[in-house]
């Protein structure tokens, strides 16, 4: 099969499956693979640690932009990085795909191809899933880990004085989304190729666990949003140090100088090409509520020497249930914010990634 030539329509469900079989990765871990009305996969642990993630096109990703390797690659990406959130070891995969006639059959390979790329360096599997034609691609993952013995790092853990810590790049994708969207993707492929084919922290995961993590989760949606529901889950308050952001900052700079120039001075989003100070402003906002870096936030009892690549980004302080009005008597109303940032609420930015908005 010409796989460039062949579209989908033009194919069998039989003729697409034997061309992805040999693409899809296999994992130690698999006793049956695909072929079988279910796979069987082992569980030393005897526990399963379970996610699901979905990707649909022209909500997480254009076709204009994306090759079936970028997505494939991120779709499993933003699965694996949730396996490593709970402190476990991804081990397998299963995979149904929604897919138009008019795709060529390569882009579908492409996306096994990049599913096999992702999950290579964890060991994790593709042992089935399922097919069907749509409109539009729509990429759902179910995924599988183990935890090797460990107790699941949870959300709620986080106790007042705890380091909290960071591992991964933080508004990289954000910004390479701006520049796509901008058309300015040539500016700065990095920042691009981390919007089309996040690299999380995998190993990390289990590394924070080792090291007796409190609370970790994956953020997918921006540093303040998953920040705050670590915090909410946890009955405590989280103060960030944008300091210890400075490297992302200073590294999405340029990206966002060329952003706003393109927007022009008319815009909404500031005064123009020549204002730095609101260049600033994006890059920080791209750190703090930019989504899909799917790095990791843990926190740690103080004192514990962090686990390589993660690095203290704040604290964990005691959170007020609720601030006092003008009479002294408390207002729930003025609840105190889940998340600060340098000591003071985060109003001027956004609340961060929501895949319900446009």
């Amino acid at each position: 099969m010409n796989e460039g030539r062949v579209l989908v329509r033009e194919t069998s469900e039989e003729e697409l499956l034997a061309a992805i079989f040999p693409l899809l990765p296999t994992g130690a871990a698999t006793l049956v693979g695909p072929g079988d009305d279910s796979a069987v996969v082992s569980a030393p642990d005897g526990r399963f640690v379970v996610s699901t993630d979905v990707l649909v096109e022209r909500r997480h990703f254009r076709p204009e932009w994306s090759t079936g390797y970028d997505v494939g690659w991120r779709a499993a990406m933003q699965n694996l990085a949730d396996i490593a959130a709970m402190g476990a070891r991804p081990t397998s995969l299963v995979v149904s795909l929604v897919i138009p006639g008019h795709l060529p059959v390569e882009w579908v390979t492409g996306l096994a191809r990049g599913l096999a790329a992702a999950c290579a360096p964890s060991g994790a599997a593709v042992v089935g899933g399922d097919l069907s034609s749509g409109d539009d691609v729509v990429v759902a993952v179910t995924v599988h880990g183990d935890l090797g013995g460990r107790a699941p790092v949870l959300r709620s853990g986080a106790q007042v004085s705890d380091v909290v810590a960071h591992a991964g790049r933080r508004g990289w994708s954000a910004a390479g989304l701006a520049l796509l969207d901008h058309d300015l993707g040539p500016l700065d492929q990095e920042l691009v190729d981390a919007y089309l084919r996040p690299e999380p922290p995998l190993v990390a995961g289990t590394a924070a666990a080792d090291s007796g993590a409190t609370a970790m989760l994956d953020l997918s949606d921006g540093l303040l949003r998953d920040a705050g529901r670590l915090a909410r889950a946890s009955g405590v308050g989280i103060d960030l140090d944008l300091g210890a952001f400075r490297s992302d900052l200073d590294r999405l700079v340029v990206a966002a100088s060329a952003v706003r120039a393109a927007d022009g001075p008319l815009s909404g989003t500031g005064a123009g090409p020549a204002d730095f100070g609101a260049e600033i402003a994006l890059a920080r906002d791209w750190v703090l509520t930019g989504g899909e870096d799917h790095g990791l936030l843990a926190t740690f009892p103080a004192g514990t020497s962090l686990p390589e690549p993660f690095r203290a980004v704040g604290r964990v302080v005691a959170r007020l249930e609720s601030v006092p009005g003008a009479d002294g008597a408390p207002d729930p109303a003025r609840a105190a914010p889940a998340v600060t940032v340098d000591g003071e609420a985060p109003r001027a930015h956004g609340v961060g990634w929501d895949h319900f908005r446009g």
